[in-house]
């Protein structure tokens, strides 16, 4: 095992896992009725329970010689599902903070491209749990939920545009997939690729921590 880049990925991962999960705890224990911050520590406590599927199988395999070949798989299968509900829960998080009413096609767009995409990665031709899983599968699934995080940025963008706390939340959202989609068509035949999930994660901390802002103050 060679300790670069296994010691300091691992400090990044469990500290980016202990920081997720306790600060949705922490949004949820803030909310006090407020539904958009109880929203958003919903979402956060996901986002890291979810993540710690892949994660921890991660880190076992740095430091451990069992074969984490199929956990891993199943860790992904699981992340791609919580991160889908992120973003699902992200839409009607925007809805309660800025109170709009209507748009049942925005909402009907974003249920759509959600269980598809759950859907999608719920196929066996994922091979989830093979060494060299599909990579036309990887793409064909990542379709709908680029799409969807292309709503969501447009729509924060659009609705947070004066909101001192989340004005840079379309931002962070937008980075994270183009940190995101180059993983999904390069890792596999080009390793290092997979090095962008860092600062995708990175992006990820950043909406966590203006989250947390947000539930500090009641006004927009």
């Amino acid at each position: 095992m060679k300790l670069m880049p296994a010691l300091p990925e691992t400090i990044f991962d469990i500290g980016y896992l202990i920081f997720a999960i306790v600060g949705g705890i922490i949004l949820l224990a803030k909310s006090k009725g407020r539904v958009c911050i109880k929203l958003f520590g919903a979402m956060t406590l996901i986002l890291g329970s979810g993540d710690s599927f892949h994660l921890v199988p991660r880190v076992l395999n740095y430091w451990t010689s069992g074969d984490y070949t199929a956990a891993l798989g199943i860790g992904k299968l699981v992340t791609s599902i919580t991160m889908t509900a992120f973003y699902l829960l992200f839409e009607y998080a925007r809805r309660d903070r800025y109170k709009i009413k209507g748009q049942k096609a925005v909402a009907g767009a974003v249920w759509i491209l959600s269980a598809i995409r759950i859907a999608l990665c719920c196929f066996p031709q994922n091979e989830w749990t093979s060494a060299e899983p599909s990579l036309l599968w990887g793409i064909i699934r990542n379709i709908p939920f680029a799409a969807l995080g292309i709503i969501t940025v447009a729509l924060w963008f659009k609705s947070a545009k004066n909101d001192k706390f989340l004005k840079h939340i379309w931002l962070a959202v937008t980075l994270s997939f183009l940190f995101y989609l180059p993983v999904v068509v390069l890792s596999q035949r080009i390793p290092p690729a997979g090095m962008l999930m860092l600062p995708k994660t990175c992006m990820y901390i950043w909406m966590i921590v203006m989250f947390i802002k947000a539930s500090n103050k009641e006004d927009v």
